[in-house]
């Protein structure tokens, strides 16, 4: 993913404040076979090529495990780690043809680079387009704020659309409960979080190893403040500082997954869902594709193995007790439509543009199976301007933002992004589905505080059942230029724009 301006980092916001991420596709069984060969690869005599990160998939089974791993060494690989739980191995390799060899070995399900650039050391990068709160506005807010209000609750329109202002009057959610923020790390420091952030569940998952070392979770200086800004979103504590969050009394993880010139690549984000499977997370949120590949095909074999290797960690959270929550992404694409097109991969050397099939090819994690798909209203409750959507694809749908210009808030809220925190205990303003993302993980929190022994399975299935309804959009021309920005299909009950409907918080505390 990218950092705004340079095409890479899709989770993050463009110049106007819009977080990205895309979405389609499964994996077949005859795609996810091996052929029959060598059981272990012929040693290498050089490594000439640029250091790559793999994944290697393999079969079930301690000894298949230790015999790939033997042919992983002959090939020219470096073990980083082996999650063994799910059959998932991450290797540094320079050998140009690694995969090919290991491909050939028995066992090996499926292989493949995680990326198309060399291994590179830490860079320092500039922080993504955004908008911090004016003093003035904080302090017209708190003049406002009600009592019993946080200082910037008025702010906050994105609350009462979903009725949370309300569901606060009944429970804030139990600290027994914890939202794994998969994400670009999280500032555990900031005023509004410190007191509903989980250190002990928190790590640093960019080498695809996890880092528990004290702070690696943070953004450092000049990264992005976009994984403390869904933090906050999901349980900014209610403590008459700043905002507050869907459910401010469940708690939050960072683990960080991407780089510092923003990518977020496979290996990280399946230590990522392996970590937070381990820690007990009830929920997980993911606002973000997995690098360098906008949709991974399964005709090509690298792409193959990124699908395999994070649809492998998914389900083992799921397994594990997590609720998978994800954003769905701000190409404005119709994601249930025949043909696609992808102009922006891979975004780490030189994009090319595909044609995309969506049989045949699908972002990661958002459009995994049992993942909750989750699309961006503005504050006039219309799908985002960016938002992606399709029937049969969306899930669900919660405030993201919008252009303020095509949706902007009733008063005394003026910006039609959705506010929440920063670094150095900043407040500020971002837009995208990024942002819907985490108002579902904060809703499924507060059901899983409701419903403490509900499976995800049951998590999910009240999510959709209280989703307050929300008819197609149609006609959608959401700059009022005389031209259909998008077209909604689907009926009340289930649609392109809207899933099953907006996330309702009320209705996950009272029932």
């Amino acid at each position: 993913m990218a950092l705004a301006g340079t095409g890479r980092q899709r989770a993050l916001a463009l110049p106007v404040g819009l977080a990205l991420t895309a979405s389609l596709g499964f994996l077949t069984p005859a795609a996810a076979t091996a052929a029959p060969a060598e059981a272990v690869a012929a040693p290498v005599t050089s490594t000439v090529g640029p250091k790559l990160s793999y994944v290697v998939n393999v079969k079930g089974g301690p000894y298949t495990a230790k015999t790939v791993k033997k042919a992983i060494a002959n090939a020219g690989g470096s073990i980083v780690i082996a999650y063994d739980q799910i059959g998932v191995i991450v290797v540094h390799s320079q050998n140009p043809d690694f995969a090919t060899a290991i491909r050939r070995v028995d066992g090996v399900v499926s292989a493949g680079a995680t990326r198309t650039a060399p291994i590179a050391p830490a860079a320092d990068t500039a922080i993504d387009s955004q908008r911090p709160l004016t003093s003035a506005e904080a302090e017209a807010a708190a003049a406002r704020a009600g009592e019993g209000e946080d200082p910037l609750a008025p702010l906050l329109w994105g609350l009462p659309a979903i009725k949370a202002d309300q569901a606060h009057k009944k429970t804030l959610g139990s600290k027994r409960v914890t939202v794994a923020v998969i994400d670009t790390g999280v500032d555990d420091t900031h005023p509004d979080l410190q007191a509903n952030f989980d250190r002990r569940s928190s790590a640093n998952c960019v080498s695809g190893k996890p880092d528990t070392t004290e702070g690696a979770w943070r953004p450092a200086p000049g990264e992005s403040p976009h994984g403390t800004h869904v933090a906050g979103t999901i349980a900014a504590a209610k403590n008459d500082i700043g905002v507050v969050g869907v459910a401010p009394g469940v708690k939050v993880s960072g683990i960080k997954v991407s780089t510092p010139a923003g990518f977020f690549y496979t290996e990280a984000v399946v230590c990522a869902f392996i970590w937070a499977a381990e820690k007990g997370a009830e929920v997980t949120n993911s606002s973000f594709y997995v690098d360098p590949w906008l949709f991974n095909c399964k005709n090509d074999p690298d792409q193959l193995a990124l699908v395999e290797a994070v649809q492998r960690a998914t389900r083992y959270a799921e397994r594990k007790g997590s609720v998978n929550v994800a954003a769905a992404g701000n190409s404005s694409m119709d994601l249930a439509s025949a043909q696609l097109t992808d102009v922006s991969s891979p975004n780490d050397s030189t994009p090319g543009t595909r044609s995309i099939d969506p049989s045949e090819c699908l972002d990661i994690p958002t459009q995994l199976p049992g993942v909750v798909t989750t699309s961006s209203l503005g504050a006039k409750g219309l799908k985002s301007s960016f938002s992606n959507h399709g029937n049969g694809v969306v899930d669900i749908s919660a405030p993201g933002g919008d252009r303020t210009a095509f949706q902007k808030p009733d008063a005394p809220a003026a910006d039609g992004r959705i506010l929440s925190t920063g670094m150095n205990g900043e407040y500020i303003y971002m837009a995208g589905t990024s942002m819907a993302s985490p108002h579902v993980a904060g809703v499924a929190a507060l059901v899983k505080s409701k419903h403490p022994y509900a499976s995800p399975a049951a998590v999910k299935a009240l999510l959709y059942a209280q989703a307050d309804d929300r008819e197609c959009t149609n006609p959608y021309d959401i700059n009022n230029d005389g031209k259909i920005d998008a077209v909604c299909e689907g009926d009340k009950a289930k649609n392109g724009f809207y899933g099953t409907g907006v996330v309702d918080a009320l209705d996950a505390v009272r029932r």
